[in-house]
């Protein structure tokens, strides 16, 4: 799965799965444009995986910010061949009755809106090039509904939704978008959740450990290979047994 000459976004790279991401591409061959929030973290993500990896700092709520980004990556790299969104958050554990609504379209905005808004901006250089290979990290959350984490379960099972429909629009074209539905990995993700919110996803794989970073990798990595030339609007399950569908 070589990826010599091509160029590829993973938004949320500086970090999580993201990262991992990013330097299994970049490992074999690709130039990387790690879009993250903390472009801080992103340069040092950067620095680490060597060749012509950049940082750029984007909102992927913000559809200006997500423009620009594209437009510093494309004037960077002069095109995209991947596109993996993994920027997501998993914002706080409470009852439906007690989710206060402006949490509630915080998560949704960035977990759902953003993957619109990034997909949309990539779509038309894609078309263009008649190639182009996209991963939505969605969650299995999205499949079965996590308690106490309506908008994280609803804004996942909208990346499921988005991501069949988009891939359905663009399957005459050579163009595959695909989307994974991983349970926990241990990332900083963690950090906003309640210790027996990560004990209750803990006791639903039955594998009995979390993701490992790698191996989400490895999946996404063919997803966004040229070896995916037939795979489309598909869902790819990484959760461990959990998933029951």
């Amino acid at each position: 799965m070589g990826f010599a000459g091509q160029t590829a976004i993973v938004t949320g790279g500086a970090q999580g799965i993201g990262q991992a991401v990013a330097a299994a591409l970049a490992g074999a061959g690709a130039r990387v444009a790690i879009w993250d929030m903390d472009v801080e973290l992103a340069r040092t993500t950067a620095t680490n995986l060597g060749g012509d990896a950049i940082a750029v700092q984007v909102d992927v709520a913000d559809w200006a910010s997500v423009q620009a980004g594209f437009a510093q990556t494309a004037q960077a790299f002069g095109r995209v061949d991947v596109l993996v969104n993994a920027a997501g958050i998993a914002g706080m554990n409470a009852p439906v009755a007690e989710y206060p609504v402006d949490e509630f379209a915080r998560i949704v905005a960035i977990n759902l809106n953003g993957t619109f808004l990034v997909n949309k901006v990539v779509v038309p250089m894609m078309t263009a090039q008649n190639y182009g290979r996209i991963v939505n990290i969605a969650s299995v959350a999205g499949k079965e509904g996590n308690p106490n984490a309506s908008a994280y379960s609803a804004s996942k099972a909208g990346v499921i939704g988005f991501t069949k429909s988009l891939g359905k629009e663009l399957a005459g074209l050579n163009i595959a978008v695909n989307c994974v539905t991983p349970a926990a990995a241990k990332t900083r993700i963690f950090d906003q959740m309640k210790q027996e919110h990560i004990d209750y996803m803990l006791s639903k794989i039955p594998r009995g450990r979390f993701l490992e970073l790698d191996e989400a990798a490895s999946m996404i990595l063919w997803l966004v290979s040229n070896e995916n030339s037939f795979t489309t609007a598909g869902v790819f399950d990484l959760s461990g047994g959990r998933a029951t569908y």
